[in-house]
Parts: structure tokens; C-alpha cells; sequence
């Protein structure tokens, strides 16, 4: 019942194949088996003749397994004890050659339950099918006149055939079948696994496309901040400083709306949208554009000859990571540390790089800065934050706290890629205007 309420009881087509051909099979032969006796002992209609009782009891016995085998698939173990029983009756009531006949069914009932269980589960049931095969045949044996000996050893052998052939060729496909499945579950797992590697990396490069975005923004909207809150002051004292400061702001807005273009460009496919990385010999730039913006920053760059190329040894990505680095402090400078003097100091003498930014202010400002750093920024979380991270993946040191003038320093050392010459020990740090 059980497997019944499980599988339900409608036969399934392949049952039901399966189950006109062993019924057809077994009865052409059944109808052909009188003419073969009469050919083989010249008896008109042989032993077993067409038509007669023990010919229709065959007969029904034989429709019966057949119409079993539709329910194989709902009930398999039922199936099987029911078509290896009924052969019992032709052993008892119609003992002959027809009994041979019942074996049909059989093998296909074992192959059938072979298919749909597993092994385990449908062993006892086959061990138990086999005793009974071979006792049901030796016993038709034994009454159709075969001595004792010959009628057993005859019935183990064809048992043994008709339980163990089906059951041989049901594994097999059953093999074949699980290592398709296991295929199949294999490549499905490595298409989830290549799946979720795309769309890690996607997610990482959108959150560095958005530390990307907010180092920009924050570079040019913090001085544009700056600038407006000049020119609401000059508007009334200085009316010409005021123009200028005006023409500042859109500058300053016409070099966001260029870079955020660059970075939009990075997202096509086509080969112009492309742009240019920014590096250590970027960052005397960035300090005089702060500086146009009406902040008060300094710049010391030591071990600068003219011989020597700046920042030898320091890779693209590293550049870089300088490079925001000195942008995002300065940007935090600009929004928490107003009118504060800054100093940025890149030491290019030792085999580390050593890249210090210094708020100069009060000790408010500091609590600010440590605000930010702890935070990440409260616009959106990629200020220092995204610089350690960064840092992190060039195999940098990246230190940012209150320092001993009561301001706050952020400080990365890089690492260089290859040896450098030995510095000369008259270089002395010197001040960039």
C-alpha cells in the first residue's frame, strides 16, 4: 500500500510495452506448442492439445503475469512475488512443457524491479524468487517424469538464468543512468560554481568601481564646497574675487563631469573608453589644485633628482593606491578640518615609500577625522575604509590617528617591486611651492 500511495496506480507506457509483449510472446508460443508436440510425436494436437482445459488454465495464468508487469513501477516488490508465484499453479494443476512459458513474465518483472529499487532493498525479495522458481520448475520436472537429481539440477540452472540475467542487465543500465545523473549534477555544479565566481567578481569590481566614483566625487565636491562657502563671503566684500571663485566652481565641475565620463568609459566595450591612471608624479598636480581651491596645503618631496626616475620600483597599482590615498586625505581634510593646514610629505629615499598626510587643527577637528576614518566617511562608506583594503591588496601599510599637534595623519608605507640605488646623503626633503 505504500508503494501504491507513492507511485499511484496508473501503469506507465513502458510498463505497458513491456507487458504486451511478454503476454504476446508467451501466447504465440502457447498457441504454437501443439503443433510443435504433434510435428515431434505424430499425435494429432501432441499432449497439450489446442483449445482444451489445461490449455486455457495455461493461458490465463500467463495473462495474469502479463497484466501484473503494468504495475511494476507503482508496486514492484508486489509485482514480483505475485508473477513468480502463479507459475506455482501450473506446477500443481497443468504440470508440462507450458510451464516453461511462465519464465517470460518473470524476467521481465525482475528486470523491471531491479530498475526501479535498489539492490539492497530488492535482494531478499530475488534470493526468495529464485528458491521458489527452482522448486515450482523442479517439481513440473518431477511429475512430467524426469528423475529427481536431473529435475533439481535443471531447475537451479534455469532459476538461476531467469533471475540473475534480468537482474545483470537492470544494473548495468542502472549504472549507466546514475553515472549520467552524476554527470549531470556534476556540470550543473561547476555552471553554479563558474556562476557565482562571475558574479564575485562582478560585485568586486562594482565595489571598486564605486570606491572609484567616491574618491573622484569627493576630491572635486569637497573643494567646490570650500569655494562656495568663499564666494557667500565675497560676494559683498570682494564682488571680483567672487567672479573668480564662481569660474573655479565650474571648472571644478566641468573636471568631475570629465572624470566621472572616464570612468563611465571603463564600463563599454569599446576601445576608446579608456583612461588614464593616476600615479605618484600625479600628486604635485593634485596638491595645486587644492591649492586653487583656497586650501592651505604643503608639499615635501624628498630624494627628487633629476637623474632618477620618481617612485622607481613602485608599480602602477601602488601609484596608484598612493594617489587616492593622498586625494581622500586631503578630501577629508577639506570636509572635516576646514581652513586646517595640511602637509603632504612623500619620502622616496628609503626602500619603503612613506606618504604622510597632516591635518593641522584643533582637537575637534581630530575627533572628526577619527569619526570618518572609524566610520569609513558617513556618505559612503569607501573613505579610509576602501584605502586599507587597498592597501591590503599591494601588500602596503596603512596607519591614519590623532597626531602629536592635535590634528590627524594618515600614513602608508609601500614596498618596492625592485632594488634601488643607494641614496646620496646629501638629499634633504624640500618644499615644492
Amino acid at each position: 500500500m505504500n508503494e501504491q500511495a507513492q507511485h499511484g496506480f496508473r501503469p506507465s507506457p513502458i510498463e505497458g510495452i513491456i507487458a504486451v509483449i511478454s503476454g504476446g510472446l508467451a501466447l504465440t508460443v502457447l498457441f504454437l506448442l501443439p503443433l510443435l508436440e504433434e510435428a515431434d510425436t505424430g499425435i494429432p494436437g501432441g499432449t497439450f492439445p489446442a483449445g482444451g482445459e489445461n490449455f486455457w488454465v495455461v493461458a490465463v495464468v500467463l495473462v495474469c503475469q502479463s497484466a501484473a508487469l503494468l504495475w511494476a513501477k507503482s508496486a514492484p516488490r508486489t509485482v514480483l512475488t505475485l508473477v513468480v508465484l502463479l507459475p506455482v499453479v501450473l506446477a500443481v494443476f497443468v504440470p508440462g512443457p507450458a510451464f516453461s512459458l511462465s519464465t517470460i513474465a518473470i524476467f521481465c518483472a525482475v528486470f523491471l524491479s531491479a530498475g526501479r529499487l535498489p539492490l539492497p532493498r530488492v535482494a531478499p525479495l530475488l534470493v526468495l524468487a529464485v528458491l521458489i522458481i527452482a522448486g515450482a520448475q523442479a517439481f513440473n520436472d518431477f511429475r512430467t517424469g524426469l528423475p529427481a537429481t536431473a529435475a533439481v539440477t535443471s531447475a537451479v540452472g534455469q532459476a538461476l538464468v531467469v533471475v540473475g540475467a534480468p537482474l545483470l542487465f537492470a544494473l548495468v543500465l542502472s549504472a549507466r543512468r546514475e553515472a549520467r545523473l552524476s554527470r549531470t549534477h556534476e556540470i550543473q555544479a561547476l555552471a553554479r560554481e563558474q556562476q557565482a565566481r562571475i558574479e564575485a567578481a562582478v560585485s568586486k569590481e562594482r565595489t571598486a568601481m564605486s570606491r572609484e566614483l567616491h574618491d573622484i566625487a569627493a576630491h572635486h565636491m569637497s573643494g567646490i564646497a570650500l569655494m562656495t562657502a568663499a564666494i557667500q563671503q565675497q560676494i559683498d566684500t570682494d564682488p571680483e574675487e567672487a567672479k573668480r571663485s564662481a569660474q573655479q566652481v565650474r571648472s571644478q565641475s566641468t573636471a568631475v563631469l570629465e572624470d566621472l565620463r572616464r570612468i563611465v568609459g571603463l564600463l563599454r566595450e569599446h576601445p576608446e573608453g579608456t583612461r588614464s591612471v593616476e600615479t605618484i608624479a600625479g600628486i604635485p598636480g593634485l596638491v595645486e589644485e587644492r591649492r586653487r581651491t583656497g586650501m592651505d596645503v604643503d608639499l615635501l618631496l624628498s630624494a627628487a633628482r633629476p637623474d632618477r626616475e620618481l617612485a622607481a620600483g613602485i608599480g602602477p597599482l601602488a601609484q596608484l593606491v598612493v594617489y587616492r590615498m593622498v586625494q581622500e586625505s586631503l578630501s577629508n581634510a577639506a570636509a572635516h578640518s576646514p581652513g586646517a593646514r595640511c602637509v603632504v610629505d612623500v619620502d622616496d629615499s628609503d626602500p619603503s615609500q612613506l606618504i604622510a598626510v597632516v591635518h593641522h587643527g584643533h582637537a575637534a577637528a581630530c575627533q572628526v577625522g577619527a569619526g570618518a576614518a572609524a566610520g569609513a566617511g558617513v556618505g559612503g562608506g569607501f573613505g579610509l575604509l576602501g584605502l586599507r583594503e587597498r592597501a591590503e591588496l599591494i601588500g602596503a601599510a596603512l596607519d591614519h590617528g590623532p597626531n602629536a599637534e592635535g590634528g590627524w595623519s594618515v600614513r602608508l608605507v609601500v614596498p618596492r617591486e625592485v632594488a634601488r640605488h643607494p641614496i646620496d646623503a646629501d638629499e634633504t626633503p624640500q618644499e615644492m611651492p
